[in-house]
């Protein structure tokens, strides 16, 4: 099997592991109707994994069908937007400075940085005039600590996970 058919096949495996972990595993946030979940963490590591492109598809697709299959239908395109930029960027950042074993999994955590900043930024701005701007600011709290539970999930199962899914991806 060819390296891009491998890539496609594993982008479409985060595509279901993010909408799963999205949709199964969920803490409702008070006031906000949403619920924390620890689909980000899959979200940063496709792109970690499969890079930006190939990530954006996984990450973005995965977690807005999640949306669509709880009944979030307005935010479906919001969420593919926001979570393909996390894996995007996850996967441009991981390319440009994840060297060695060290510099890998501070990179990750780094994604996990960028992941809060979206996730809390993105919605905030697309909430403005769905919610107001009262409405959409009272989501951020809840937002930054779904950012923060990425980064720490996507933290611990990067060591955990790498030696089995990088062999697949960069092997002919």
């Amino acid at each position: 099997m060819n390296k891009s058919l491998k890539k496609l096949v594993m982008a479409a495996l985060f595509a279901a592991l993010s909408c799963v972990a999205t949709y199964i595993i969920k803490i409702p946030t008070p006031g906000t109707g949403g619920y924390i979940h620890p689909g980000d963490a899959i979200v940063i590591l496709s792109g970690v994994f499969l890079g930006p492109v190939y990530g954006l598809f996984a990450g973005g697709i995965g977690s807005a069908l999640s949306d669509l299959i709880g009944g979030y239908f307005i935010y479906v395109p919001i969420t593919f937007v926001i979570k393909g930029l996390i894996a995007f960027a996850s996967g441009f950042v991981f390319q440009k400075f994840g060297k060695d074993r060290v510099s890998k999994q501070i990179t990750v955590a780094l994604c996990g940085i960028i992941d809060i900043v979206l996730v809390a930024l993105g919605y905030f701005v697309c909430e403005i005039p769905i919610y107001t701007l009262a409405g959409a600011a009272a989501s951020i709290p809840a937002n930054i600590i779904q950012g923060v539970s990425g980064l720490i999930i996507a933290s611990i199962l990067y060591p955990l996970l790498s030696p089995a899914i990088k062999p697949i991806i960069e092997n002919d």
